[in-house]
């Protein structure tokens, strides 16, 4: 009997190694993932969730070293340094990915989402999941969609109310061009800045505005040097997190599992923080100064109209099979039948 017993107990051992003998094909490694924003902000902190699953997934083998503050670089000067091999991860944005892959300029199409329910939806859905295996050509592997938040007016001149106030201000935008049309059209003089030069820039009196979501707004200080916030919901901004081809190819099966697992978690949590930060954030801008207005709706549609023929090139860049990818769904989600996200 007691043989009998020593034998079960050795097979259920075996057994519960056998994860474990799978699990051997993680190595140790360390992983540096760089973003451009705070530590304390919404993006520094899903960038710790991100760390702390990857470590509890790994057994402790896969550590990512998060690198904020913009200190690896630019948004472009990091996905220049993933697609050589340089660098293994990083969290940026969407908008600046435009010049390698110019799908990725839906989502800069001026007030494309209502919601970000519906952005979600998209992102996480059939349309987002094709523009992020468009980066697989271009050296770097898409995981998964944070959210940047509905993007909003700052300025330190005058309250924007009407599309006729955008004119004579410097606004500094995004190096992107679909950016850079929209805010000529309103009449804004658009100066391409990297998001690491923004402060100073704004600082300095180099420009008057900026256009980013509430949180961003807040974390980065910028009602220390801006005094009007205007409320537009223009754009919805995701960020998109990124890890390098060349070093992901080399990974085994396990520890990219390890990785896309992590980066699932790390994307529910970041929405999550992001849009209950939302709310608070407003607040405390108007606590900390910020003279705050909400755009009426027409003058909102006022530019809408603005800027049409924006939308029509973005349609152009990205050609008519992404552009009617996004439509068709967004339209079966308004309709009530898009079932399935992915």
């Amino acid at each position: 009997m007691k043989l009998k017993a020593l034998f079960l107990a050795a097979t259920l051992a075996a057994g519960a190694m056998a994860p474990q003998a799978q699990a051997a094909d993680i190595q140790t490694r360390l992983i540096r993932f760089g973003y451009g924003l705070n530590q304390d902000s919404n993006q520094g902190r899903a960038v710790q969730v991100f760390a702390d699953e990857v470590a509890k997934l790994s057994g402790g083998k896969m550590k990512i070293r998060a690198i904020g503050a913009a200190a690896l670089g630019s948004d472009i000067q990091m996905q220049q340094a993933l697609i050589g091999g340089a660098q293994e991860m990083m969290v940026g944005s969407t908008a600046t990915l435009v010049g390698i892959t110019p799908e990725m300029a839906m989502w800069d199409t001026p007030f494309l989402f209502n919601s970000g329910e519906e952005a979600d939806k998209i992102l996480d859905g059939r349309a987002g999941q094709m523009l992020m295996e468009k980066l697989s050509d271009k050296g770097l592997v898409g995981l998964v969609y944070w959210e940047n938040g509905f993007r909003n007016l700052t300025n330190s001149q005058k309250p924007v109310t009407r599309v006729e106030d955008f004119g004579g201000l410097k606004l500094r935008v995004m190096q992107n061009t679909v950016f850079l049309d929209t805010f000529q059209r309103l009449g804004a003089n658009a100066i391409p800045l990297p998001f690491s030069e923004l402060f100073t820039a704004l600082e300095t009196k180099t420009v008057d505005g900026q256009e980013n979501p509430y949180n961003t707004i807040l974390s980065s200080k910028f009602y220390e040097v801006q005094k009007y916030l205007s409320i537009t919901n223009h754009v919805y901004s995701p960020w998109i997190v990124t890890a390098s081809k060349k070093w992901w190819d080399g990974l085994s099966a396990d520890e990219r599992d390890v990785l896309l697992k992590a980066a699932v978690v790390s994307r529910d949590f970041e929405r999550k923080d992001t849009r209950a930060e939302a709310d608070k954030a407003l607040a405390q801008l108007k606590a900390d100064g910020m003279q705050i207005n909400e755009v009426a709706p027409a003058e909102i549609e006022r530019m809408r109209e603005t800027i049409k023929p924006v939308n029509e090139q973005i349609k152009q860049n990205v050609g008519p099979a992404v552009w009617q990818a996004v439509q068709n769904q967004l339209k079966a989600i308004r309709q009530g039948t898009d079932l399935a996200r992915n």
